[in-house]
């Protein structure tokens, strides 16, 4: 039986399927993860600081140190802000050709806010998604942290 073929509870696991792990819920995580909350049991907080993910949850003690949303974050705000911004400013101008200083006054505010609000619900995300997914060192059967040999980064 080859990996997609695995009953729903288990997810592929690198190591063989008589190591296979249990599944976790994605969606769950990645609400869980956009609103700021442990992935694992939705109690404790995910970060410590406006984009610094705590080392462990306060809560129930999960691993939380070894995501690595990286760029990602930045990367989906700027995809998720642009699509909202330039369509909006485009109908704005064609509808009503305001002077520059006005788009100035509506769209700077806008980008900001939308783009720092967004940052830790999408960084929360992804860190929620890689946990769902055993991805990186939230795989209980991964071999040493340190260990260059399992890290898929270094390969």
């Amino acid at each position: 039986m080859s990996w997609h073929e695995q009953a729903p509870d288990t997810a592929p696991d690198r190591d063989g399927p008589d190591r296979a792990l249990r599944g976790r819920p994605l969606w769950t995580a990645l609400r869980r993860g956009f609103l700021g909350r442990c992935p694992n049991c939705n109690r404790g907080r995910m970060f410590r600081a406006f984009l610094k993910v705590a080392d462990h949850c306060p809560a129930c003690g999960e691993v939380l140190h070894h995501h690595r949303a990286d760029d990602a974050p930045a990367y989906f705000v700027i995809l998720i802000v642009g699509h909202i911004v330039v369509p909006s400013a485009l109908i704005v101008e064609v509808l009503y050709a305001p002077p520059y200083w006005l788009h100035a006054a509506l769209w700077l505010p806008l980008t900001l806010g939308l783009a720092i609000g967004l940052l830790q619900p999408i960084k929360g995300a992804i860190v929620g998604w890689q946990w769902a997914n055993y991805m990186h060192g939230f795989d209980p059967h991964a071999e040493a942290e340190g260990d260059p040999s399992t890290d898929p980064m270094r390969q």
